[in-house]
């Protein structure tokens, strides 16, 4: 007969510095977009583009492209999504890398699609479109997985919200 010596398990001992750093680290994670489209993380904008996009955030829609919106997890008064996948929304994003003079991908004459008197820089992902406004007092950017065809359609959704809290720069 063999038996099996098994010592005690010991709590290891954590410094409460640890314990609270860890802590904030799972809080702060719960502050992202997290889908099957990947994590986002959520905008950090300017105070200027942050009452835009409260703003916003109170006309979107209920559903996009027949998707109802997501209500689980951290609210955003900067992020948004619908479905599952999901499409995402997020306000007071950076203006975009191929608009940014002297980025590495500037394009000054990167094509737009205007879609209900919003003009939006459509940009090919991975799995999809991202689509971000310009010519705006801030940048929306919104992400379409590629499960979704036509991608236009959220876009549709979504302009009346943008063009009635989101002035024209010009």
């Amino acid at each position: 007969m063999s038996s099996v010596f098994r010592r005690p398990r010991r709590r290891p001992h954590c410094p409460p510095a640890v314990l609270l750093t860890v802590t904030a680290l799972l809080a702060a994670a719960g502050c992202s977009l997290t889908t099957g489209a990947g994590t986002r993380p959520v905008p950090e904008p300017s105070p200027e583009a942050a009452k835009l996009c409260r703003a916003l955030q109170k006309e979107l829609p209920g559903t996009v492209d027949g998707l109802e919106r997501n209500t689980g997890g951290p609210p955003s008064e900067f992020a948004a999504e619908w479905g599952d996948p999901a499409v995402q929304l997020r306000c007071g994003v950076p203006r975009p890398e191929v608009l940014t003079p002297g980025g590495e991908h500037y394009n000054p004459t990167a094509e737009g699609v205007e879609v209900n008197g919003v003009l939006w820089l459509p940009e090919k992902q991975e799995d999809g479109y991202r689509f971000t406004t310009t010519l705006r007092k801030a940048y929306v950017e919104v992400t379409v997985p590629g499960t979704y065809q036509p991608e236009l359609n959220a876009l549709t959704d979504l302009a009346d919200a943008v063009e009635s809290t989101i002035p024209n720069e010009l």
